[in-house]
């Protein structure tokens, strides 16, 4: 069985910027189902799309790893 461990953190960040699913994913360069994908815990970020999250969220990349 699958653990789904959702990053409410990085939903927080979105929304305190009003951006939708779809503005960060074409902020950050991917697909808005990777990108909610990773916000529900789903999936985990690759370093390289974790960087691009975060420099569209204005976050320390390596909170996805903590």
């Amino acid at each position: 069985m699958m653990e789904i461990k959702a990053r409410n953190w990085l939903q927080q960040i979105r929304e305190k910027f009003g951006f939708t699913q779809e503005e960060v994913a074409t902020r950050s360069g991917i697909s808005r189902t990777t990108y909610a994908s990773i916000e529900q815990g789903y999936r985990k970020p690759s370093v390289a799309t974790a960087k691009k999250i975060a420099k569209a969220l204005q976050f320390k990349w390596t909170s996805f790893f903590e």
